[in-house]
């Protein structure tokens, strides 16, 4: 099974370009500036990493963004990313940057913008991966920082850019708060992906349906207390993006056996599997698949299920969504065609069995099973 998931071909829909960033990156950035409070040493900003909640990682996630200061670090995390989506077999990606900390923090509007089209063209030159951009607000900084993203949004519009999200915290953080900066992105054709139901109930989910279009929700896990709203999500083909190994590291849920992925795809959600903060969550999206392979039981059509959902919910162009669809069905076919050559006493592992659970993945990051 480990061996099917590396050689899926994947898109990642739901990962913030900050958060994206590898320990190594950060461990750079905060020794070029030790004045802000994050750890130099590698043991101890693994520690700096360990989320008492949701809050907590919030102002963790703060602390990281004010280490990018120059268009120069900003164009190194997205060559990053790249090189580690490559290395899952991402061909294409929807990545979430948050701009107006980044402005606030001395990056020149223009830079900015430079620096992310600069940062995809390498990508693709490198790494071989489609990058496409989703800006989103961070709701915390208010209504006006919500008009002030749409506004940077539209006058540089960087190559790549497909939605307009909103993301940090959702509590005291109402989601028609936003609708005036939702409406000016909509009205510019952009596709609209807000976060909601991450820590706040199914109204939130409502309330980004009825009052931003949402076209995807991020997260909308609480989607599951609210049978109506499952069906609506269903029936309306609404794809939620499930970020698992965050869900438990933020605390949003209390632990992988009350994960609502297993209700939502019951329910006919469209649901596509997604990191987050990989970096900060010590994870990558091999180690979600098999996180859910694991401890949900899904068989390798179930995943490759999950993949052609992740390029159905996708804002890439008909050409390449249906290239990744012909990739996936080759990998499914072709590797149950060598599973079935094989040759395997009764014994040995089966699509349904259980793998172990005390190992480490290839980069040195912890298995999901450890969570």
């Amino acid at each position: 099974m480990r061996e099917f998931i590396e050689q899926l071909p994947k898109v990642e829909l739901h990962v913030h370009l900050v958060g994206s960033a590898s320990v190594d990156t950060v461990l750079e950035l905060a020794r070029r500036h030790p004045d802000q409070e994050v750890p130099t040493e590698r043991e101890q900003l693994r520690a700096f990493y360990e989320f008492t909640d949701f809050t907590h990682f919030i102002e963790v996630y703060i602390k990281i963004t004010r280490l990018v200061v120059t268009g120069t670090d900003i164009t190194a995390l997205v060559v990053g990313l790249a090189r580690d989506l490559a290395a899952n077999q991402v061909r294409y990606a929807e990545v979430t940057v948050t701009p107006v900390p980044h402005i606030m923090l001395g990056i020149e509007p223009d830079e900015l913008a430079e620096a992310l089209t600069s940062g995809r063209e390498q990508a693709r030159d490198r790494h071989g991966v489609e990058l496409a951009w989703v800006f989103d607000i961070a709701g915390s900084l208010g209504y006006e920082a919500g008009v002030r993203t749409a506004e940077w949004v539209l006058r540089h519009r960087p190559d790549g850019t497909v939605g307009f999200g909103l993301g940090g915290r959702e509590i005291g953080v109402p989601r028609e708060r936003y609708r005036v900066p939702f409406d000016m992105a909509r009205d510019a054709g952009l596709h609209l992906v807000p976060h909601a139901g991450e820590t706040t109930g199914p109204e939130t989910i409502w309330s980004a349906l009825l009052n931003l279009h949402a076209e995807r929700i991020g997260h909308g896990t609480s989607a599951v207390r609210d049978p109506n709203l499952l069906a609506h999500l269903a029936g309306e083909g609404i794809p939620v993006e499930v970020c698992p190994s965050s869900n438990i590291r933020t605390r949003a849920v209390a632990s992988l056996a009350e994960h609502p992925l297993p209700r939502l795809m019951d329910a006919g959600v469209p649901v596509t599997l997604a990191t987050d903060d990989p970096g900060m969550f010590h994870t990558d999206l091999n180690s979600e698949y098999l996180l859910v392979h694991e401890h949900f039981g899904l068989s390798r059509g179930d995943l490759a299920d999950l993949a052609r959902a992740g390029v159905r919910a996708a804002f890439c162009d008909a050409d390449r969504a249906s290239a990744l669809l012909t990739e996936i069905d080759q990998a499914e076919h072709g590797h149950e065609d060598a599973g079935r050559a094989a040759e395997r006493p009764r014994g040995d592992h089966t699509e349904g069995g259980t793998i172990s659970t005390n190992q480490t993945t290839e980069h040195g990051q912890t298995s999901p099973a450890s969570l």
